[in-house]
């Protein structure tokens, strides 16, 4: 059985769910706290592949670094995207929950059983 990951933020409440819902159900897991261990451009295009989505799909729009940045109006490559989200991770949607060949934004929590 494939090893499952979690690249996550301790502190967010949709990470802890998972998390929770987790250990519930007994799997054995490794989370990744991306803040301590960033993710490299390599892993985070690895997982957009495995995902199936683009970059821009994973841009948290609500953070301040969002405004601050003036990324809304910007018309951003997919490349300078994922360089933005590895720079400011708290860019980043969570979590990312890879399995094998296949990750998922859990988000809500409740996508967590189509991974599993």
């Amino acid at each position: 059985m494939a090893q499952i990951t979690v690249y996550e933020k301790p502190t967010c409440t949709t990470c802890r769910q998972v998390h929770a819902a987790l250990v519930e159900s007994g799997v054995d897991f490794d989370s990744v706290n991306y803040y301590v261990d960033p993710l490299s451009e390599s892993k985070l295009k690895e997982l957009l592949r495995k995902m199936g989505i683009r970059p821009a799909d994973l841009i948290r729009k609500k953070e301040a670094i969002y405004k601050e940045l003036k990324l809304s109006e910007k018309e951003l490559s997919d490349q300078e995207t994922v360089r933005l989200l590895v720079r400011y991770p708290e860019l980043l949607q969570r979590p990312i929950v890879e399995k094998g060949n296949k990750a998922i934004l859990a988000r809500p929590a409740e996508r967590l059983k189509e991974i599993l």
